[in-house]
């Protein structure tokens, strides 16, 4: 185990997965616990899925979002990724000394506005100010609820060999617009945050079949992030269709020029989904009918070479996509 904290720890990689099997789920270990996006609680004999996260990204405003729609739609997605449909949210904020008024408002018209689309309630919260240079600006943390659908059932262990993986829309772009976002390499690029609720998406798959087995948003990480994870808690591996994955162009233009793999980059409004080849059609029918999923696309399969992801390619190559190690990009969400 390493002597100190570091960015990596927080990038959603191999590091992240250590901090939590060696210290949280070490001493915080019970029948409850969970590595998935939210713990399900049976109470009163009624499925609830229950979560939090915490956001501190930087810049708090960027293309397609800020930190406060991004604090209502990680959390929202969250449930969602378990079937559950969230129903109530409370916010705690930590504000520096100094934020301006004006950009609070902003923020908080962003929540209100999101909370409105998924149909959640804000009920609670809490707020502290710390001084100067103690937060960067602004710090949100929001904790939800919801009630699962009764024909849900998913988790990260439920994978199984032969499902189809699909991804709801083109992978990478939260990542980039925050990257460029920061100007430090006086890069140009349209591109705009993928930022959004899903758990409308969601519940108009479970209202078509109940036999979905895995739903994960790839947020931290992206979408290779939650491939691997997949991998380790269902003891199976992935192949790849490198050429089926979405990119936007602008999004593979920038990864190009820095040597980025996109499939590393955080996105914040897509889903990853492993299902029987069975259900690929309805699926796809139905995301190509909402509004935030009408490019998925099918992007591979599940195999038993464990823990691998393999890709392959048209050419008739293959290669095996690597670890997640390391600082991907700090302060994304």
């Amino acid at each position: 185990m390493e002597e100190f904290i570091t960015l990596s720890h927080g990038a959603g990689g191999r590091q992240t997965a250590d901090l939590i099997g060696n210290i949280f789920k070490k001493y915080f270990a019970n029948k409850d616990f969970t590595p998935d996006d939210a713990a399900v609680l049976n109470l009163d004999s009624r499925k609830i899925a229950f979560s939090t996260d915490g956001f501190i990204v930087s810049p708090w405003k960027f293309p397609g979002g800020n930190i406060g729609k991004l604090s209502i739609c990680g959390t929202v997605n969250d449930l969602a990724c378990m079937g559950a449909r969230p129903q109530y949210l409370t916010c705690a904020m930590v504000i520096e000394e100094g934020f301006p008024i004006a950009d609070l408002l902003c923020i908080v018209e962003a929540m209100a506005k999101t909370a409105a689309e998924a149909g959640v309630n804000i009920v609670a919260g809490d707020t502290k100010v710390a001084g100067k240079g103690q937060v960067d600006g602004i710090f949100i943390t929001t904790t939800g609820v919801g009630r699962v659908l009764d024909n849900a059932n998913t988790s990260g262990a439920f994978a199984q060999v032969g499902d189809a993986v699909i991804v709801t829309g083109d992978v990478g772009r939260h990542g980039c617009t925050i990257l460029l976002e920061r100007n430090e390499f006086g890069i140009e690029a349209d591109v705009t945050s993928d930022c959004a609720p899903l758990n409308k998406t969601v519940e108009a798959l479970f209202a078509e079949t109940g036999n979905i087995h895995v739903i994960r948003d790839a947020t931290r990480g992206g979408v290779g992030t939650v491939l691997y994870e997949i991998c380790e808690q269902s003891q199976v591996g992935i192949k790849l269709n490198g050429e089926a994955i979405p990119v936007a162009d602008a999004v593979r233009g920038v990864c190009g020029m820095l040597g980025m793999e996109p499939l590393y980059l955080a996105c914040e409004g897509r889903l990853v989904i492993f299902a029987p080849q069975s259900e690929v059609q309805p699926i796809l029918q139905v995301l190509h009918s909402m509004p935030y999923s009408q490019g998925a696309a099918v992007i591979g399969e599940v195999t038993d070479n464990v823990g691998k992801v393999v890709v392959e390619h048209s050419f008739g190559g293959k290669t095996i996509l690597p670890q997640p190690t390391g600082e991907l990009l700090p302060r994304i969400c």
